[in-house]
């Protein structure tokens, strides 16, 4: 993943500081792939990284659940039908990877907890299914950069949703639905033969996650009012 990321991270450089440059200081730039985004419909695919959190709230004031985020990997497909010149409506279905790790507080438990108690790993993998509006600005040479917006919902096929064990047996559950919004920017970068478009985007749940253990007073989801996840991608799209 490390070798991805750099190599994505390189070829964006190369490709946004040329175009950039050609774009911008050039009187009479060539430009590339004109009449490609008058197309009715066109396809690509992405690659990109993700860094999923969770936003708490709570029934009563106490501790806060820390949440440790990693950095996980995103790959998926791309649709995109054009509605008018600059708005374009997209399907962006993809399988994300990520992990995080609630770190609970002491003052959550009666007694002294054990180390293994006062931590959860939340493994998701994610297809989420995202339908996104794009508006588009005029295009500068061959650099059109662009807002995202819209709906998304998403499966986890991690949720244990159907176990039965809960906390007690190092069971952390979650449902396996769960509707967003999101909220993004990025740069469509016109290159000869495609084009590379480099975004990054915020996803908010809209709907509480946590399925609760069996205890009512559980000490891993009693004081727990909602659990809806926060996430940010970076994802890289070629056309």
């Amino acid at each position: 993943m490390k070798k991805t990321t750099a190599l994505l991270l390189i070829i964006f450089s190369i490709t946004v500081k040329a175009q950039f440059r050609e774009s911008i200081f050039s009187k009479n730039p060539v430009i590339h792939l004109e009449t490609w985004q008058k197309q009715t419909v066109y396809f690509g695919f992405f690659l990109g990284l993700n860094s999923y959190d969770f936003k708490f709230n709570y029934k009563t004031v106490s501790d806060a659940i820390q949440v440790q985020k990693t950095t996980g990997f995103n790959v998926g497909l791309v649709s995109d039908l054009r509605l008018q010149e600059y708005i374009n409506l997209r399907f962006e279905p993809g399988l994300y990877y990520t992990k995080r790790i609630l770190n609970y507080p002491e003052s959550y438990f009666t007694t002294t907890p054990r180390a293994s108690d006062k931590l959860r790993e939340v493994n998701s993998t994610y297809i989420h299914l995202p339908l996104l509006l794009k508006f588009s600005a005029l295009r500068t040479g061959n650099i059109r950069p662009y807002l995202l917006g819209g709906l998304s919902t998403t499966l986890n096929l991690s949720s244990n949703s159907k176990s039965k064990d809960d906390n007690l047996e190092q069971r952390f559950r979650v449902k396996a639905w769960s509707p967003n919004y999101e909220l993004g920017l990025g740069i469509d970068v016109f290159s000869e033969y495609f084009i590379f478009s480099p975004s990054i985007r915020g996803v908010f749940g809209l709907k509480d996650e946590l399925i609760r253990d069996n205890d009512p007073n559980s000490p891993w989801t009693s004081n727990i009012e909602s659990m809806k996840t926060r996430g940010l991608f970076i994802n890289f799209t070629f056309h």
